[in-house]
């Protein structure tokens, strides 16, 4: 079938579906926030709903704490399409919510003929002989489960199915999880199989998401992108390229002409803001896929045969959905962004930005994913934050709004607020305190040549991050990259680096950037700093987990680097595996190698992962992390539960 026929395909389907086959709820609740004084859950909607809540202990549900409607200050309602809309749920409550209790919440959606509760439209968000999902208020972080990296079309299982498994086996409070923190790309805009792209053009008509205008593009409007000859696989061809010489190293690695987008999977690319929204509702809930109708938009024997091995991929990404988004409603999530929520490489280099934020079609690009973000993501993290940023949202996706088009300027001036906005982190008032990292926004640009690495963060944030932890006897730091990752690996990013072609190897970790290497180190040689630092980490696509002392310092800060990657993805096997030999061998103790690393500062033991061979350092399983701390902040276990059960625990191993 050529993609000219599918697109005819989907306009025929019918629009709307009987009410006795649909749901009012597209995706959700996700449990967002939850403390004693505050509730905050996300949810789209097929179009706007009165809301009602109900809180109660599990042990005596008829004990309401609170069951009252949801008022309109509330719930923030937007609508991104004729038959679509998010609603953004804030609940304040009055009287504090009791701490180290089972707790249950339920929505119910008013109608004329009643009130339907989570039961009778989203059954599966309820855990097993439970009416309602429910969660616990911990007085202290003493289980963490997180992770990174979940991308549909992985052939392995999928972590928030392992998620949801722990949530049920959880007989005793101390095993249900205080929260959830996936740390980084909780989606692949950048990389997108041939049939989820056609279920998020499914979605897109069925729902009526707004199209838009594209400016700078060998195509002039959204809608265009299902009537090209080749709308999969191909994708590449439309994304922007920019011309520059830099320096003679670029020119003779290739040319002058470079791709502003540098990801090697960028044939499916997200583009408009109504595919990266269906992408969300496509990646956390099972409703959405009942508007996707069966089909092969390819005729290329090679892409068709690729197109059927995603299919696959994607059928048992579906048919584990209903267990997925069950984890999401019953624990709280906190999500901070990395570079495939939005696109590869996102902001990489001075370079790459230039290239990127001055071409108009590459910015709006990189806006939509940054949008999508922001009302998926970023708002349920800490609401307060996004105020302002929520009331230019409305005036885009104005309740009003009866045509099917976003007006261009109103979008175009808040995707530049986005670019200006410097709130993306946040902390928790939580014991031990967590402080979450934007690695992305805020990074400190080489000094030496605009195409080397930028530091992960600038020296005024990493003055900001100091100012929030010192004081603190503990605090656990979400960091998307891992601060002390594998030397060699770091190694082989700075040797492509320094011939010019750091895109190549994803040249992105602490150590890259001699000022934000030298002043995270320094912050951890402070007098005033925690004494415990856990610092949880993703991106990579293996497991790892590292004890780590200052050198020549008598009350050095106990710190770990706790590495979960990923969700649903691993790194190729074989590869990893003579990675990690060589790296044992050529960063062992004796070894002048070490003399060549910034971290020559500090003691350095990996933890040896249960049931590998001796030595061997780095698991490489799709999961979930879960780690245990102890009243003082500190770790009691480390593990890696694995997708299909099983896992593994870092034990205590010699000193590097």
């Amino acid at each position: 079938m050529q993609a000219t026929e599918q697109t005819t395909q989907i306009s025929d389907t019918q629009t709307d579906f009987p009410a006795s086959n649909r749901s009012a709820v597209l995706a959700g609740p996700v449990l967002r926030h939850a403390g004693p004084d505050r509730i905050v859950l996300w949810l789209a909607v097929r179009e706007p709903l009165k809301l009602c809540v109900r809180l109660s202990e599990r042990d005596h549900p008829a004990r309401r704490l609170l069951d009252r409607a949801l008022r309109d200050a509330e719930v923030t309602r937007l609508r991104i399409g004729t038959h679509a809309w998010l609603h953004l749920v804030d609940l304040r409550l009055e009287d504090p919510l009791p701490r180290d209790t089972r707790l249950e919440y339920d929505l119910g959606i008013t109608a004329t003929d009643g009130t339907s509760w989570i039961r009778d439209w989203a059954p599966h968000l309820c855990p097993d002989n439970r009416e309602r999902p429910g969660f616990v208020l911990k007085s202290r972080l003493d289980r963490i489960l997180h992770g990174s990296c979940r991308r549909p079309h992985h052939p392995s299982g999928d972590g928030l199915v392992r998620v949801d498994e722990e949530l049920h086996k959880a007989r005793h409070l101390e095993d249900v999880p205080a929260l959830l923190l996936m740390t980084g790309d909780q989606i692949y805009a950048d990389d997108v199989a041939g049939p989820m792209l056609h279920a998020i053009q499914c979605v897109i008509h069925q729902l009526g998401l707004y199209q838009e205008v594209l400016e700078g593009a060998s195509l002039n409007h959204s809608r265009e992108l299902t009537s090209l000859d080749k709308a999969y696989y191909h994708r590449d061809k439309l994304l922007p390229e920019s011309e520059f010489n830099e320096d003679l190293t670029e020119r003779f690695f290739g040319g002058v002409r470079k791709p502003v987008f540098t990801t090697a999977n960028a044939g499916n690319h997200l583009i408009s803001f109504a595919e990266v929204m269906a992408m969300y509702l496509l990646v956390w809930s099972p409703e959405p896929w009942a508007m996707v109708t069966p089909a092969e938009p390819v005729s290329d024997e090679e892409e068709l045969a690729r197109y059927r091995r995603e299919q696959e991929a994607i059928d048992r990404f579906r048919e584990d959905l209903p267990r997925a988004s069950r984890a999401l409603a019953n624990v709280p999530v906190y999500m901070i962004f990395d570079d495939h929520d939005v696109t590869d490489d996102w902001n990489l280099s001075a370079l790459w930005e230039a290239t990127a934020y001055e071409h108009p079609f590459s910015r709006r690009i990189i806006g939509n994913a940054l949008l999508g973000y922001l009302l998926c993501q970023g708002w349920g993290n800490q609401p307060d934050s996004f105020t302002d940023l929520l009331g230019q949202c409305q005036n885009l996706l104005a309740p009003q709004k009866d045509h099917h088009e976003l007006d261009k300027t109103i979008q175009d001036e808040l995707i530049d607020q986005l670019f200006h906005f410097h709130q993306w982190h946040y902390s928790l008032a939580t014991s031990p305190k967590l402080v979450v990292l934007d690695t992305r926004t805020h990074r400190w640009r080489s000094e030496i040549r605009r195409s080397h690495p930028s530091g992960l963060m600038d020296w005024e944030s990493l003055t900001d991050f100091q100012q929030e932890v010192m004081g603190e006897d503990a605090v656990i730091v979400v960091s998307p990259a891992p601060m002390f990752g594998v030397k060699l690996i770091e190694m082989i990013q700075r040797l492509f680096t320094w011939f010019g072609k750091p895109l190549l190897v994803d040249a992105e970790n602490w150590m890259a950037h001699r000022g934000a290497a030298s002043v995270m180190l320094n912050i951890f040689g402070h007098p005033r700093t925690p004494k415990h630092f856990v610092i949880l980490s993703g991106d990579v696509h293996y497991s790892f987990a590292y004890d780590i002392r200052l050198k020549h310092k008598r009350n050095s800060p106990e710190i770990w680097q706790i590495t979960s990657s990923g969700i649903k993805n691993e790194f190729p096997n074989h590869l990893l595996e003579w990675l990690d030999r060589l790296n044992r061998w050529l960063f062992a103790p004796w070894s002048p190698l070490n003399w060549f690393t910034k971290r020559r500062r500090m003691r350095i033991r990996p933890r040896l992962p249960e049931g590998r061979e001796a030595g061997e350092r780095l698991w490489n399983h799709a999961g979930i992390g879960d780690v245990r701390l102890d009243e003082e902040g500190a770790p009691s276990a480390i593990r890696q539960l694995n997708t299909g059960g099983g896992g593994t625990v870092f034990h205590r191993g010699r000193e590097e």
